[in-house]
């Protein structure tokens, strides 16, 4: 393993949880703006069918894993140029 990619991964994991934290909450934005009152369903929530948690866990995943490479990029994007190498 090259020394831009150990140095990397505390910044990699950081904005890992970044990502995700703006990803929940993208997806709760967006949920609203389409007019739904309630909360996301969880997959624990016994009021909510599978069906209707399976279908939203479906775009929640697409936001958080699109959400979440794009902050990976910036981060490895920012890192290249402060080291000169691509940390991947």
């Amino acid at each position: 393993m090259k020394a831009s990619e150990t140095a990397y991964k505390p910044v990699g994991l950081a904005a890992g949880a970044v990502g995700g934290m703006a990803a929940g909450t993208v997806f709760k934005q967006a949920w609203k703006v389409l007019g739904h009152d309630e909360d996301v369903p969880d997959a624990t929530d016994e009021e909510r069918d599978r069906g209707e948690v399976l279908l939203t866990a479906t775009p929640q995943g697409v936001v958080f894993a699109a959400v979440t490479a794009a902050v990976d990029r910036v981060g490895a994007t920012v890192a290249c140029r402060l080291t000169g190498t691509w940390p991947g």
